[in-house]
């Protein structure tokens, strides 16, 4: 069967509705990670504080992703990303109360900062069961032989919502201030919850009763180290943006190096996903079309050069540039993993496989945060992001020599 082009692949109303819903909830997402890594920043002008949000939210959600997996694979899945929706819309909320009521219970910087610490702790055992579960669902909604287009256009739509998010969450900021800033974000997950509701329900093939937990769990994990080809581009990905993890730095070089405020902050923060959702799109229209294992090799190696070149930097316009780059070099290779995934796993399994890929994820984005933030500490700023993206360079370059079967993978 051919495949359909990319607009014709979007007539289809269920999955414009579950892109829909994602693109609401992932800007609100986003406006979030920016607002408090911008808001932890100004509280304690310690770079070491925002690698801890990071770390507050990776350790619940890892924990609970196999577990998660697992739950998704045999509940069905419409009621459960709609639990998920409205618990992280509750969490937030939380932060409404340091956000607005600061002065009347003289709260003090630590303690907000904690506070959010502790919120954060919370919405990382929701993130471990909504990563996985828009992307379990699309293999229902479209016809086989539109898997891999509608995979790349909801990376797409991430990446442009992901856009944003960044953008607005730092304008925003400056416009309205972060207590108003944190209203629109539950708003904006209040209106996704909207569209998930237009979802027909998706039922479980499995008999929840006649499954073992742990053996469910198991099978899952299984899988992935079975297919060397997952396994491989998972470990490229999550030990490159482990190191190369310059973003948890931003709000410190845009109001410490750079001096560019709230507003260069939201944009700078924004690049990398510009350059991602570029060529995303690009590659919506013109996909790859062979020679992937050796196209993903060399562009996480591209993408550590230009976290190399964005730590050196003092000049925003350079800075912006480099961080788009690196967005397009890091997009590239999110399709070519995120196609693997969903193209070589079973349905049945599905749930299970693709929170294993979402531990890898949020080992290395918040990992990530957590070292950048832990390296900041000890080297400096500039130093530690000098440091991730030279280490990226070179675990692409370990990674190529040593597996073949990656650097020769096509699909």
């Amino acid at each position: 069967m051919i495949a359909q082009k990319p607009l014709q692949t979007l007539k289809n109303i269920e999955f414009r509705n579950l892109l829909t819903g994602r693109f609401f909830i992932v800007i609100a997402f986003r406006m979030l990670a920016t607002l408090l890594g911008w808001w932890v920043y100004q509280l304690t002008k310690d770079p070491f504080s925002i690698g801890l949000i990071g770390l507050s939210e990776v350790i619940p959600a890892v924990s609970t992703a196999l577990y998660a997996g697992h739950i998704i694979d045999m509940k069905e899945k419409k009621k459960l990303l709609l639990i998920c929706n409205y618990t992280y819309a509750i969490l937030i909320a939380l932060l409404l109360v340091p956000a607005f009521l600061n002065i009347q219970l003289h709260f003090t910087g630590h303690q907000i900062t904690y506070y959010i610490y502790a919120v954060i702790f919370c919405t990382g055992i929701a993130r471990a069961f909504i990563g996985p579960l828009v992307p379990s669902m699309i293999p229902k909604i479209v016809q086989k032989n539109n898997l891999a287009n509608a995979i790349t256009l909801n990376q797409a739509t991430f990446l442009t919502s992901s856009v944003l998010g960044h953008a607005i969450g730092g304008f925003l900021i400056a416009l309205i201030t972060i207590k108003w800033t944190l209203v629109v974000i539950i708003i904006l997950i209040l209106i996704a919850s909207i569209f998930f509701w237009q979802l027909r329900k998706q039922h479980s093939e499995h008999n929840e009763a006649d499954v073992n937990v742990w053996e469910s769990i198991r099978e899952g994990a299984a899988y992935i180290y079975r297919t060397k080809e997952i396994l491989g581009a998972l470990c490229l990905d999550m030990f490159a943006v482990l190191f190369g993890g310059a973003v948890a730095m931003i709000p410190v070089f845009a109001s410490d190096i750079l001096k560019v405020g709230a507003d260069g902050f939201g944009l700078l923060n924004a690049a990398s996903d510009i350059g991602s959702m570029c060529i995303i799109v690009t590659l919506s229209f013109i996909p790859l079309r062979k020679n992937q294992g050796k196209i993903l090799l060399v562009a996480v190696a591209g993408f550590g050069l230009c976290i190399v070149g964005f730590g050196l930097s003092e000049l925003y316009w350079l800075s912006f540039i480099l961080l788009v780059c690196s967005g397009m070099l890091d997009g590239i290779s999110v399709v070519i993993r995120g196609t693997i995934v969903q193209l070589k796993t079973p349905d049945h399994i599905r749930g299970r496989v693709l929170s294993v890929n979402s531990i890898f994820i949020m080992s290395s984005n918040e990992m990530g945060q957590f070292e950048s933030g832990v390296a900041a500490k000890l080297f400096g700023v500039v130093r530690s992001v000098v440091f991730g993206g030279t280490m990226t360079v070179l675990i692409a370059l370990l990674v190529g020599s040593s597996l073949p079967k990656l650097r020769k993978m096509e699909y």
